[in-house]
């Protein structure tokens, strides 16, 4: 069985992607410093797939740490690195935090790869690197910009870092998967999005604000140049996401890959509004939700979304998923979580 180490496995994106490769059969080594999510995942998962993922809580910055983990499990054949901070707005007022951690924690990992011979690497990028775009939809072949936010920076400086490793190091193989807006939870409602304290991202704040937690969602902006004045987003089900990981994964091992260095874009091809998400959700779940329209967020961009030609036709991937089913399973998360959890994090604020 082939052993797959996943990052950040705990994490919103990573747990799918968990669930997603132990039902394609491959052993999944976690590892996760738990800044950003919780240690009971691990038995959500295994709830949903019958399999128990390996866990190591690692702290990716720690480079001793990070190549022991490598030393641990010499069957380790392939590499998801999810691990990252990952919020456009904190990491305007954090710079800092977001350069050590995102660098650092690659870093640290490719060097774990090098020691150890493991060849393929997908990593966990973002539609960050085109910044504000000049033509929608974004193609792969759009030009990478200065990035609105360190956040945006650091997932640049990555994908060059590996660009850069790769030239030494020709026996190492990258997928970047540069994905857009993810959204929705798995059908089971076991496994979800669950922000530590106020919500960065729209779709939990808008089901944190409808269960009660938020007195209020907050719209950041309706002055921007789209038919309703709200930023658009390309906002793809987290399951058809992590569908997506397990493909690029298949494509290393099977050496099908058709250069060292690939790079596909995840998303549905459309764009929805900030405004256009919060009726879709009133509608499917048959509720009212309070919000507020406040100033724009500093690092965000007008609107992007999406050309998946590129990975649809060359992964055989596709995101199936529509917004009224994945905002449906986002709130059946959300009511889930809440009966069965009451943790001081998620005070009302």
């Amino acid at each position: 069985m082939k052993t797959i180490l996943v990052t950040g496995g705990t994490g919103y994106i990573g747990s799918h992607t968990v669930v997603e490769l132990q039902e394609a059969g491959f052993n999944v080594v976690v590892v996760d410093n738990l800044s950003n999510s919780h240690v009971e995942v691990i038995d959500q998962i295994e709830a949903i797939t019958g399999t128990r993922p390996e866990f190591e809580k690692v702290d990716l910055r720690d480079r001793e740490a990070t190549l022991e983990v490598f030393t641990r499990h010499p069957d380790i054949r392939a590499v998801i690195h999810f691990a990252a901070l990952k919020a456009v707005g904190e990491s305007v007022n954090i710079p800092l935090d977001y350069y050590k951690n995102n660098i650092d924690s690659l870093i640290h990992v490719l060097e774990g790869m090098k020691l150890s011979q493991v060849h393929h690497i997908v990593f966990s990028s973002s539609c960050t690197v085109y910044g504000e775009p000049d033509v929608l939809p974004v193609t792969e072949h759009a030009p990478i910009k200065k990035a609105n936010s360190p956040y945006g920076n650091t997932k640049q400086i990555c994908e060059e870092i590996m660009a850069d490793f790769r030239i030494p190091n020709p026996d190492i193989n990258v997928i970047s998967l540069r994905y857009f807006n993810p959204i929705g939870a798995h059908e089971s409602a076991l496994i979800g999005e669950l922000p530590i304290g106020i919500p960065n991202n729209l779709v939990p704040f808008i089901t944190q604000t409808a269960i009660g937690i938020r007195d209020e969602l907050k719209v950041f902006g309706d002055d921007y140049n789209t038919p309703d004045g709200s930023a658009i987003r390309d906002y793809i089900n987290v399951v058809d996401l992590a569908r997506a990981h397990v493909v690029a994964i298949e494509r290393l091992i099977g050496k099908k890959n058709k250069s060292g260095y690939e790079i596909f874009n995840l998303g549905t091809g459309k764009g929805n509004s900030v405004f256009e998400v919060i009726k879709t959700f009133e509608k499917v779940t048959k509720s009212s939700l309070k919000y507020k329209v406040v100033g724009r967020r500093e690092g965000d961009v007008e609107q992007v979304f999406a050309d998946t030609a590129f990975a649809n036709e060359e992964l055989g991937w596709k995101a199936e998923k529509s917004l009224e089913e994945t905002l449906l399973t986002a709130w059946k998360w959300e009511q889930y979580y809440r009966a069965e959890n009451t943790p001081k994090s998620r005070t009302k604020k």
